[in-house]
């Protein structure tokens, strides 16, 4: 069994996407205080960076399933971004909360499924203590971009040394 983030991200054969190009927005993908690390919001991308497909509202264009995947490409997205930010996931030393935004259709509320997408991968990379946190999965009309979701975060990085 692996024993640190960065070896069972590899031995799960997962790939990161590239970080989400920020650049002309005002805002930061992570801001950085001490050891607390708060990831802004997040949408799923595909490898290659672009949008990942399908677009629209879950129960309608998007299956439970599509969204769920949406939700640990998510993920992936976040440990680009801590591995860009602090140089490799093992920097890690819990994950603090996840605040997950579903784009629901009317009568569809079974968000908290979608967003386990999210945590399933987290617990998967970083272990069942290291990756445990709180969480809340809400629904929302509609999101940026027509994205099934979007999540947002924030861990604790360890002490330096």
């Amino acid at each position: 069994m692996a024993d640190t983030a960065e070896e069972r991200l590899k031995n799960l054969g997962l790939t990161l996407p590239p970080p989400m190009d920020t650049s002309s927005l005002p805002f930061d993908l992570i801001r950085i205080d001490g050891r607390r690390a708060i990831l802004a919001g997040h949408v799923p991308l595909a490898g290659d960076g672009s949008m990942l497909k399908p677009l629209g509202k879950v129960g309608a264009e998007v299956s439970q399933e599509q969204a769920y995947a949406a939700a640990r490409q998510v993920a992936l997205g976040f440990l680009a971004t801590i591995r860009q930010a602090v140089g490799s996931l093992d920097a890690v030393d819990g994950w603090l909360k996840l605040f997950g935004m579903v784009n629901v259709a009317p009568g569809f509320n079974n968000i908290p499924a979608v967003i386990n997408g999210a945590s399933d991968l987290i617990i998967e990379v970083f272990g069942p203590q290291t990756g445990a946190h709180s969480r809340s999965a809400v629904g929302m009309a509609e999101l940026p971009f027509s994205v099934p979701v979007e999540i947002e975060a924030e861990l604790l990085l360890k002490e330096d040394g």
